[in-house]
């Protein structure tokens, strides 16, 4: 990792941002979808307001102006009535694709209302639901999926949501999906699971009836891992991940590096992937409240700018403002 710019990525005065996902479009400019909400909500809104948006740079390291919002509220009779979120953009063929979880309440929050608080924004968990949405044009128009491409099974280890989506393009056209779910509801154990389709428009199937990774044998039940970004290298698959709460890598927050032939068992790597710990164009280093949603660009087969939904404050999302930076690579 190089120093990351200090004005690099994307950042709104007036918002929360969060979920850095990049593509470089048919105009050859740098497309970053996003999450964004208003900040006359609380950060905990994520999971009430969000909306995701576009904004564009020249460059892949930005900074990134807003463009438009793609993804607005389009009612509660549908998955995605009221909110989304994680977006993941890739291109299969033609088109472009846009994976985010979708969620929807009667209750609408109002700015002064503690949602964690006073239990919505666990309803609105509850509801979550990985879509998508696809266009020939990064300009759109996007058509997006009536209903959730994976819905939770009633009964296994994901009867609760899904969300997190991480989808991977293969030579062939299948799409490989990796998502998050909870055997119960938004308590830990959160856990990874995976699906292919023939192609992107599905359906969606499940490689495996268990979790990826079960880190909890010892009983110790915050060994989570979540934010998975995976790609495809050749003949295999590798990821990077987040680690909750750094029983995993040794770091709360830092990054876990596997790899799999058939995207169901994976060998993990013993050394950190990447760290909260930041070194700046300007020579100065930060610790990171949080370092989340990793995301890597690739250009010619090569990963050339690591991207991550960060913030600054006391606390972990205890922000004053967060912001999706960039880290070139060597």
């Amino acid at each position: 990792m190089l120093p990351a710019p200090k004005n690099g990525g994307f950042a709104m005065d007036d918002y929360w941002v969060w979920d850095p996902s990049v593509i470089k479009g048919e105009d050859g400019l740098y497309h970053m979808f996003a999450s964004r909400w208003s900040k006359d909500y609380g950060f905990g809104n994520w999971v009430t307001n969000s909306q995701i948006v576009r904004a564009v740079s020249k460059t892949p390291a930005g900074p990134y102006e807003f463009a438009e919002v793609v993804l607005p509220a389009r009612g509660n009779a549908f998955f995605d009535g009221y909110a989304t979120h994680n977006a993941r953009i890739v291109k299969s063929g033609e088109y472009y694709v846009l994976y985010y979880f979708g969620a929807r309440h009667d209750e609408v929050p109002t700015p002064e209302q503690d949602v964690w608080a006073t239990g919505l924004a666990q309803k609105y968990w509850m509801n979550k639901r990985v879509g998508m949405a696809w266009s020939k044009s990064i300009y759109g128009p996007w058509e997006r999926s009536e209903k959730p491409i994976i819905e939770p099974r009633p009964g296994k280890w994901d009867t609760s949501i899904t969300s997190n989506p991480s989808p991977v393009v293969l030579p062939n056209g299948k799409v490989y999906l990796m998502y998050k779910s909870s055997p119960k509801n938004y308590d830990p154990p959160l856990m990874l699971g995976a699906a292919m389709a023939k192609s992107f428009k599905g359906p969606y199937e499940r490689l495996s009836d268990e979790p990826l990774f079960q880190f909890h044998s010892d009983g110790q039940m915050d060994n989570d891992v979540e934010d998975p970004f995976v790609w495809y290298n050749k003949d295999h698959y590798e990821l990077i991940m987040k680690d909750r709460f750094g029983h995993i890598c040794g770091e709360e927050g830092g990054g876990i590096h596997g790899t799999s032939k058939d995207g169901i068992t994976w060998d993990l790597s013993k050394a950190k992937a990447y760290s909260k710990t930041i070194l700046w164009d300007d020579g100065s280093t930060t610790v990171q409240a949080n370092f989340e949603r990793p995301f890597l660009l690739f250009e010619n087969g090569k990963a050339t700018h690591f991207f991550a939904a960060t913030g600054s404050g006391s606390r972990p999302y205890e922000f004053d403002r967060t912001w999706n930076m960039v880290i070139p690579l060597k």
